[in-house]
């Protein structure tokens, strides 16, 4: 035959071929999403946006009701009871508060159901109209997602509100949305205490019971403009005189969420059930096995919509959720009395979420205790870290098999249990996870990291790594209930 022939032919057919795959693999179509006319990417998964994942379920008030009917005895949500507190003080003469905490309490799906049937019925009780608008104003715990869920049953929309936000931000998010009642924590309390002549439309003020509360209290009962109620109140009113459902559609607004304000006053977001839904529904495609043997360790604000999204999926899927705090969140955090357990190590997770400075943080903790062993331990580890990831970019002469075995047993099983030894997958996101960090924790935990990106206007549904992509850098494809426009 020919060689010109051969010469010519060979490359146009193969050419013919890569054309036909890159074909099957083209993710963007024209659609209409809106605005001037583009080029919209979407996901593989499938031809139109997911909207739900759960037949016949399209709000977030019918998933919850769902769940805690379908895993009634299984435990939802876990809180650690606080021992003691204590003061330490370091050698320069400052003075460190160390918290002694116990185990994980629970309470099983139907329990925190009864609880937000009651304190929804309470709300109603206490003088709340359906159409005005509650705001939590907490940190992130069990008594949050029971207020949000007895709203959603009320279909009363939410405002959220950064623990952290300062008076004039805090004022301006109350005001504008005419928030009438706030659920607040201690420390919240106080702020809306000194803002108190400030506020246009409060007209109730919900506090979860705390140590030390009581002097807050006090001084918020002598305001004129408010009642004050406890959590527990508003549950046994509620629990006393039940008030039928009304439950939402799921064009009706869930959340009013208000961004951190960083770059200048904050911005409340509006987001519909439908909207939230679609992204549970669309990570539904992504993690595998999300399953009642799951548990899933909170301590992100529940204000940020990544920590919100996590555990509306969590608690659809049958899973646990343990709540914690980044100070209190391993042995050796901040808060943590030395010689006592962390959150990690008390809840043993399987799933987290966590932001780069989360996980630089264990990076660089795991880092300094291996430098300040030195000899023999630190050795063996960075020659265990050498070997994995080798393997892991590719290398054959990286660890794989038996010797991957024998380093996670000899180095990386002690590093696991920083975070409880169970970790099987986590999600970052809210900023970029650098690809030192990533690298780091795939090896040293031995569990992939998905990289997510979103906006609190995209109800964090923009891109999700794939949960098998072990490539650093990239936060992956559209999610399925997304369209991205270029």
């Amino acid at each position: 035959m020919n060689p010109y022939f051969i010469g010519f032919v060979i490359p146009f057919v193969a050419s013919l071929m890569l054309t036909k795959r890159k074909a099957e693999k083209k993710r963007g179509l024209p659609v209409d999403v809106g605005g001037e006319p583009g080029y919209a990417i979407r996901n593989y998964r499938s031809e139109q946006p997911v909207e739900t994942h759960w037949e016949g379920i399209f709000t977030l008030a019918e998933l919850f009701e769902q769940s805690c009917k379908q895993y009634a005895y299984m435990p939802l949500h876990g809180t650690r009871k606080l021992i003691s507190r204590e003061t330490e003080v370091a050698a320069d003469g400052r003075s460190f508060e160390k918290l002694h905490m116990g185990e994980y309490e629970w309470k099983t799906y139907i329990e925190a159901f009864k609880a937000v049937c009651n304190f929804s019925s309470g709300l109603i009780q206490i003088g709340h109209q359906k159409d005005e608008r509650v705001a939590i104003f907490a940190d992130t715990r069990a008594e949050w997602q029971i207020a949000l869920q007895a709203c959603f049953r009320q279909n009363i929309t939410v405002v959220t509100i950064y623990a952290s936000l300062g008076e004039g931000a805090l004022c301006h998010s109350l005001n504008e949305t005419e928030v009438t009642t706030v659920i607040c924590g201690r420390k919240e309390l106080k702020k809306l205490i000194d803002i108190n002549g400030q506020l246009d439309t409060l007209k109730h003020v919900v506090y979860i019971s705390e140590d030390d509360v009581s002097s807050e209290v006090s001084l918020a009962k002598q305001c004129t403009n408010w009642r004050v109620e406890s959590f527990e109140e508003v549950e046994r009113l509620g629990l006393e005189t039940p008030i039928e459902a009304n439950l939402p559609l799921p064009s009706d607004t869930a959340v009013i969420m208000y961004t951190s304000g960083s770059t200048g006053m904050p911005k409340g977001v509006m987001m519909s059930h439908r909207n939230v839904l679609a992204t549970a529904s669309a990570v539904m495609t992504i993690v595998p096995a999300l399953g009642k043997k799951d548990v899933y360790l909170a301590y992100l604000p529940l204000a940020h919509i990544l920590e919100l999204a996590a555990e509306t999926i969590i608690s659809a899927v049958g899973a646990s959720i343990g709540y914690g705090s980044p100070l209190t969140l391993t042995d050796t955090s901040n808060k943590i009395k030395r010689g006592t357990k962390g959150d990690a190590s008390a809840l043993r997770p399987t799933l987290m979420t966590a932001v780069p400075a989360i996980l630089d943080r264990v990076r660089d903790g795991v880092r300094k205790n291996v430098d300040a062993k030195g000899g023999v331990a630190k050795k063996l580890f960075d020659i265990a870290y050498s070997r994995r990831l080798a393997a892991v970019n590719g290398s054959w002469f990286g660890a794989w098999g038996l010797e991957k075995l024998v380093w996670d047993m000899l180095v990386f099983q002690k590093v696991r249990a920083i975070l409880g030894g169970r970790i099987r997958f986590i999600l970052s996101g809210g900023a970029p996870l650098s690809g030192e960090t990533q690298r780091f924790i795939n090896i040293c935990l031995g569990a992939p990291i998905g990289q997510g990106y979103g906006l609190t206007e995209t109800c964090a549904g923009g891109t999700f790594s794939e949960y098998n992509d072990t490539s650093v850098g990239r936060v992956g494809a559209p999610l399925s209930c997304s369209f991205i426009k270029v």
